[in-house]
């Protein structure tokens, strides 16, 4: 089976990405619809996407009915600006993927994760933990392919190769170091 992960500048926030000339574009609601029709088109067996759930309410009309969300709730979140609620938790559409599983063989997977975000200096960039529930929530196997449409840090390509059993092309660092210092 062919899998895609998407994980865009969040709707409103490409001024994060000033080192990316296109990142403003997906500022608008258009630009997040024509990927949910790719990630439709091109990707039949199914894929997932990251988004700021602020964002949910916009982005999951677009999708068709049987997308389903799922919950990364992360308990090192700090604010970025003085607010009164900490945003926790992220949503995480999904569509396809493999139906069935063996009673009792380990293989089900839960629609909400809690693990922390990485502090790295890269904003977006997800843990391992992170990756390998999303891969789980497609039901990947070895044999499978995964496109990750937004590599920045790599670190979805690395878990890839872990889940699959290849060379990963980046070195595995300690949970801990993938942690947020502060907590």
């Amino acid at each position: 089976m062919k899998f895609a992960y998407a994980d865009p500048p969040y709707l409103g926030c490409g001024k994060l990405y000033p080192e990316h000339p296109n990142a403003r574009d997906w500022d608008k609601k258009g630009r997040h619809h024509l990927l949910v029709e790719q990630l439709c088109d091109e990707y039949p067996d199914g894929w997932a996407m990251s988004l700021s759930a602020p964002s949910l309410i916009t982005i999951l009309p677009m999708c068709p009915t049987d997308t389903l969300v799922a919950a990364w709730s992360r308990p090192n979140s700090v604010p970025f600006y003085p607010v009164r609620v900490i945003k926790s938790w992220e949503p995480v559409l999904y569509r396809g993927g493999r139906s069935t599983f063996k009673k009792g063989n380990g293989d089900c997977v839960r629609d909400i994760l809690t693990a922390p975000f990485i502090a790295n200096g890269l904003i977006g960039a997800k843990p391992r933990k992170f990756c390998r529930w999303v891969f789980g929530l497609l039901g990947a196997t070895k044999g499978d392919t995964l496109d990750d449409l937004f590599p920045g840090s790599g670190a979805v390509a690395a878990a890839w190769a872990e889940w699959v059993g290849e060379q990963s092309p980046l070195p595995q660092l300690p949970l801990e170091a993938l942690a947020c210092p502060v907590c």
